[in-house]
């Protein structure tokens, strides 16, 4: 270990959430240990605590569902406990990234946002405890979630038509991090955690800690966490052959790291709440700080901030028509600025709130169901040399519901609807100017959705959603006109530019059967008009004049356009329990997932599309002891756009080692975790900066964890 004294320790922090019913060692091992329930699974299986080898409940899946139902139609996953902790890293993307349909954007170590089913930007919503905390992560893709994974308890990601309660802008999906800064729950007693790792490709020291208390009634939680990490190490060029050939005999190539690939950020939160036995009520408080460099430009860095403010309650078990409500809102306050040569160039700012109110309605012979109104409004803008967008606010009032029919024990039946009113509304720039003569735009989106699921035997289940989803475009697709040096591009948007509509579809057949759980699962979206970025193969400076190839800080033009577009593809998993012998036990998983996305009218296909995928594993596990194997199989990527460059395939390898062990009454737990240990080069096709920085090569990280 690198860390040699109580202080050092400390210095290092990682944050673990820590159950009250179970000790945090055994959130990191259970799925090692044991071999317990797998990382992911389709709709109600999730993956979750163990202790002592008995399975904890795993929490209601609350995103994809406000009834809180166990068997849903959409196809979700959840990832808590041990399969969380196992799988973060930097950044959210990368954590969620393999998941089923997920991939990342990835922008360095540092930065990654989730892509779902080929789809990211403003179609994926992130949400923060089931409302929004406004950040600039969708705008480009080098800008950060500004979360760090080690502060979330629970995952909840709803793929496909499913996400539509939240908006035209949960087309592709809704990814939902969820943590305890408002304890839920009574809490008696104190409890906390202490956690610190060294390691990666990146030299990456991280850490947290969080401690909570109460008396049954009044609830208090305290965190922090802290990351910093050097430049990312490579197995090769930092360039692809395909782009030192375009680079020319004289550009230089960095070798074995990426060059302004280090990082480091913190934060910390407060919060409180008062439970009782029908409820909650609670607020709290957290700030995030970021400094990290652009991989796409050697002299750029981002410092990011953001402070959020977030209140919760929820009332069940109410007499009348209204059995439960359910409030949540948030205010965030967000500001990054890019510094280029040590002055910084432009500063995005980003600040708004959103509140969201569900009620559940008492059962109506075979019908329960929840409506609600959900509220948010946010300021976005960019000042300085990278004015790419007017200050614009935007304002969204929705009308949501969702009914379901339990018709017999064997079929149920779900319906949902989302009707939203948006309003973009920019500041004018002065006559002459790029912005002048910007019109303020208002759309009116409507969405429905209908699922199925029918149990074939007790074992076996098949189930299946159909949606019309409307998306408004977004104040970068209308607006944008200006130069974004940290991405390389000169981005133009369409001030012209239509709702987005798709009509989608799901099936899937599902199998669980104790500890064996398996899906296999078919999706197709159609859309009229696809907003999506393009490069048009231009070079352009800052003023969006054409310059020759070789020209310093010379920036590819990039034009939002809609195209007619079509995304099919399959999702496959399973998990099996080939041994379970006295204190052994040993779990086989397998995954894979495929999407195909194309421009109807051409066939082109559409950009950063990621290829066929398959995962192997194996978790093992006896006493203290547990190991966890995964081979990834990427296949190349050669269906691209005519302006960019395919991807080839790799294969990686991971192994972990995990020991727990008590000292008192605290309880430890020590792991170590290779990554990439075949040290391939791997290019992931959905990153736009995947010829300039690929992934990291083998890693090893080490840790220390223990609980009080």
């Amino acid at each position: 270990m690198p860390f040699t004294s109580l202080s050092a320790l400390l210095a290092g922090l990682r944050f673990a959430r820590v159950l009250p019913l179970a000790p945090l060692p055994l959130a990191l091992c259970g799925a090692l240990a044991h071999a317990q329930s797998p990382e992911t699974n389709d709709a109600n299986a999730v993956a979750g605590d163990t202790q002592q080898g008995v399975a904890t409940l795993a929490p209601v899946f609350v995103t994809a569902n406000p009834l809180g139902s166990i068997a849903l139609t959409a196809p979700s996953t959840a990832l808590y406990g041990d399969a969380l902790v196992l799988r973060r890293a930097n950044s959210l993307g990368e954590t969620l990234n393999g998941l089923p349909g997920v991939s990342t954007t990835t922008y360095g170590p540092m930065v990654g946002r989730p892509i779902i089913r080929g789809m990211d930007g403003d179609r994926i919503r992130l949400l923060q405890n089931g409302v929004a905390a406004f950040d600039a992560s969708s705008l480009s893709y080098d800008h950060a979630v500004p979360q760090d994974p080690l502060s979330i308890e629970r995952v909840e990601i709803v793929r496909g038509p499913a996400a539509l309660l939240y908006g035209g802008n949960a087309i592709g999906g809704v990814v939902n991090t969820i943590d305890n800064r408002i304890p839920r729950e009574p809490v008696s007693g104190v409890t906390g955690a202490v956690d610190a790792s060294y390691g990666g490709a990146n030299d990456a020291r991280a850490g947290a800690a969080q401690v909570e208390g109460g008396n049954g009634g009044f609830a208090f939680h305290v965190d922090a966490f802290a990351r910093d990490t050097s430049n990312q190490r490579i197995p090769g060029y930092a360039h692809s052959a395909q782009q030192r050939a375009l680079d020319g005999p004289d550009a230089a190539q960095p070798y074995g790291s990426i060059p302004n690939s280090d990082g480091r950020w913190h934060g910390g939160a407060v919060g409180s709440s008062y439970t009782w036995a029908d409820g909650y009520a609670g607020i709290s408080y957290n700030s995030f700080d970021a400094n990290y460099g652009s991989v796409a430009e050697d002299d750029v860095r981002l410092r990011m901030h953001q402070d959020h403010v977030a209140l919760a309650s929820e009332v069940r078990n109410l007499q009348g028509p209204i059995s439960q409500l359910k409030f949540d809102f948030g205010y965030t306050d967000y500001e990054h600025r890019e510094i280029d040569n040590g002055e910084t160039s432009t500063t995005f700012r980003n600040h708004g709130y959103e509140a969201r109110l569900e009620a559940r309605h008492a059962t109506l012979g075979p019908l329960q169901g929840a409506f609600g109104v959900q509220v948010s409004q946010n300021t976005f803008s960019a000042l300085g040399d990278e004015a790419l967008v007017p200050t614009t606010q935007t304002t969204n009032v929705a009308l949501f519901g969702l009914e379901e029919w339990n018709v017999t024990p064997a079929l149920k039946l779900s319906l949902g609807a989302r009707i939203e009113h948006v309003k973009l509304d920019p500041v004018a720039g002065e006559d002459g100017t790029k912005f002048a003569g910007v019109l303020a735009r208002d759309f009116n989106a409507g969405s429905l959705s209908a699922g199925a699921l029918y149990k074939l035997t007790p074992v076996w289940s098949m189930v299946g959603n159909v949606a019309y989803t409307e998306r408004a475009p977004t104040f970068y697709e209308l607006y944008a006109n200006g130069p974004h040096d940290a991405t390389g591009q000169y981005l133009i948007g369409n001030p012209d530019a239509q709702k987005e509509k798709a009509v989608s579809t799901d099936l899937s057949l599902r199998y669980a059967s104790g500890p064996n759980k398996a899906s296999a699962g078919v999706f197709y979206s159609r859309f009229r008009n696809y907003l999506t970025e393009y490069n048009t193969g231009r070079l352009v400076d800052d003023d969006d004049t054409p310059v020759p190839a070789g020209t310093a800080d010379a920036l590819n033009e990039a034009v939002y356009r809609g195209v007619p577009a079509e995304f099919y593809g399959v999702e496959l998993e399973g998990r099996w329990r080939v041994l379970e012998r006295g204190a052994h036990r040993l779990d086989i998983g397998l995954a894979a997932d495929y999407t195909h996305a194309r421009n109807v009218d051409t066939g082109a296909p559409l950009p950063r599309i990621a290829p066929l995928r398959a995962t192997l594993n194996a978790d093992y596990g006896y006493g203290p002891f547990g190991a966890h194997a995964e081979l990834v199989h990427a296949w190349a990527q050669h269906r691209v756009p005519e302006d960019d460059l395919p991807t080839d395939g790799y294969t990686t390898l991971a192994l972990a080692l995990t020991y727990k062990f008590h000292v008192g009454a605290t309880n430890w737990l020590a792991y170590v975790r290779g990554d990439n240990l075949t040290n391939q080069d791997v290019r992931y096709a959905s990153s736009v900066v995947r010829d300039i920085a690929p992934e990291g090569g083998r890693s090893v990280m080490v840790g220390l964890r223990t609980t009080f």
